[in-house]
């Protein structure tokens, strides 16, 4: 059971797909996994979560990337300084989720080259916001905090105003006794490189993640 109905939730999804896949040679937004595009993927996670509105920051390819979600119910950012860092997209992402007409409480921040999110994992962070009023909850694994993670409105202007490559870590880091965490032992899987995502693709063969 959720603390919250899909339907009157203002604990709006971000996720991060603006970069350029340098280390990986190829966009790996567009790499297929479960039978669609990692994007893809992650987006129809965050859609099934319990948050609304999904917003996507897509940066570096966004004309090749973007046709993967157009038909789905998010709201997209192009970021046109990508190439500046991670900040610059969350920077972008928060400045959408200021001007929509309806308060935005809290927001998730995500990745699309974290391929164990779930919609579960995404919704143990509201519920656990919500239980424990901490004004950030982060994700636990390989003995770091980081995300995905929820942040309240009162972080948005710190989130907004990091500097080049930092992300939404450094705020964690930052303010840690304002953190929850929850553990999310395969948060430590991200997919940087080929060999990474050749062992994803052989590890997880016939596995559909809930």
């Amino acid at each position: 059971m959720t603390a919250i109905d899909n339907e009157k939730s203002t604990i709006a999804i971000m996720i991060l797909a603006a970069g350029a896949s340098t280390r990986m040679g190829t966009p790996k937004q567009l790499l297929l996994y479960q039978g669609r595009s990692f994007l893809k993927y992650i987006t129809e996670i965050a859609i099934a979560s319990v948050c609304q509105p999904v917003v996507v920051v897509l940066g570096a390819n966004a004309e090749q990337i973007h046709p993967q979600i157009q038909q789905l119910p998010v709201k997209v950012v192009k970021n046109l300084d990508w190439a500046c860092g991670m900040s610059t997209s969350i920077k972008s992402g928060i400045e959408l989720l200021n001007n929509l007409p309806q308060k935005i409480e809290a927001v998730v921040i995500t990745l699309c080259d974290q391929p164990f999110v779930s919609p579960k994992i995404i919704n143990q962070l509201v519920d656990t916001y919500y239980l424990t009023k901490k004004p950030i909850i982060a994700c636990e694994y390989g003995d770091t905090l980081g995300v995905p993670a929820l942040f309240s409105q009162t972080f948005f202007s710190e989130l907004a105003a990091l500097k080049e490559t930092s992300g939404a870590k450094k705020v964690i880091n930052n303010n840690l006794n304002e953190v929850f965490y929850i553990p999310f032992p395969l948060g430590d899987i991200d997919i940087d490189t080929p060999k990474d995502y050749e062992q994803l693709l052989s590890n997880t063969k016939g596995i559909e993640v809930s």
